[in-house]
């Protein structure tokens, strides 16, 4: 493990490694005992995992360990674009079929459907899920606007009533869609989407926020200095105690000396 800083802002843990590969083994590894320690207790862990290209690395690392009960996993991911079925590539359902549900074989793994006849009761059967079963355990990334999730800065809310919502995403995060090669072009970019909210997601026990690549390097200085504002959604993350923030050195080349 190179790690080469340490803090804490608030309550959220900081780690800055040198490269990629020893940010994705340690929030990996990270990762592996919180799961571990909700089997031991419950026999079971309720886990939510996030997608984009930030957090590939840190996907292979945990799918490598031979440590995590997969088969005592219940798993749930974030998001989905409004009216995308799953066999579309950019399709987030897509996603985590081809790189958790297919590699690491968690016993249950539950999908957000974008594309069902009704997304207001889609968003209600997900939440009763989320309900159902407490999450332990929520690996995220920060979006290039600071948002987690799709709760971007116009619709994050940080004492929002619901645990699922459909939410309009604004220009920035349509345009990092396009920039990550999932789209062609902004105009192909959906709209709106379901989106497991800030306070749903903060409700795990622990929070994993995978955070590399030099493009988020701003929202992370945002979210670890500015205020605690849903300007920059990612902010939320320093009330939580049980969250750690994993840079590589791109990411934390705007931390402050």
């Amino acid at each position: 493990m190179s790690i080469t800083r340490e803090l804490l802002v608030d309550s959220l843990r900081v780690e800055a490694f040198d490269d990629l590969s020893s940010l994705a083994s340690t929030a990996a590894a990270d990762a592996a005992a919180a799961i571990g320690d909700a089997v031991a207790e419950r026999g079971v862990a309720s886990v939510m995992l996030a997608t984009g290209n930030s957090q590939l690395a840190f996907l292979d690392a945990l799918a490598a360990r031979a440590d995590v009960a997969w088969d005592h996993v219940v798993g749930f991911h974030m998001d989905e674009y409004l009216g995308m079925g799953p066999d579309h590539p950019a399709s987030f359902r897509w996603y985590m079929r081809a790189r958790v549900v297919e590699r690491m074989h968690p016993g249950t793994f539950h999908e957000l459907a974008g594309d069902a006849p009704d997304p207001e009761a889609e968003c209600a059967r997900y939440a009763a899920l989320l309900r159902a079963h407490p999450l332990d355990v929520c690996c995220l990334g920060i979006g290039e606007n600071g948002h987690l999730a799709f709760n971007d800065p116009d619709v994050a809310e940080f004492d929002d009533l619901r645990d699922v919502k459909i939410v309009a995403l604004d220009e920035t995060c349509r345009a990092q869609q396009v920039g990550e090669g999932h789209f062609a072009a902004l105009g192909d970019v959906p709209r709106r989407a379901l989106t497991v909210t800030i306070p749903a997601l903060l409700r795990a026990e622990r929070v994993l926020a995978i955070v590399p690549e030099a493009r988020k390097a701003d929202p992370v200085r945002r979210a670890l200095y500015g205020p605690v504002t849903t300007a920059c959604p990612a902010s939320a993350l320093r009330r939580h105690p049980g969250a750690t923030l994993y840079l590589d050195a791109a990411s934390a080349s705007a931390l402050a000396s």
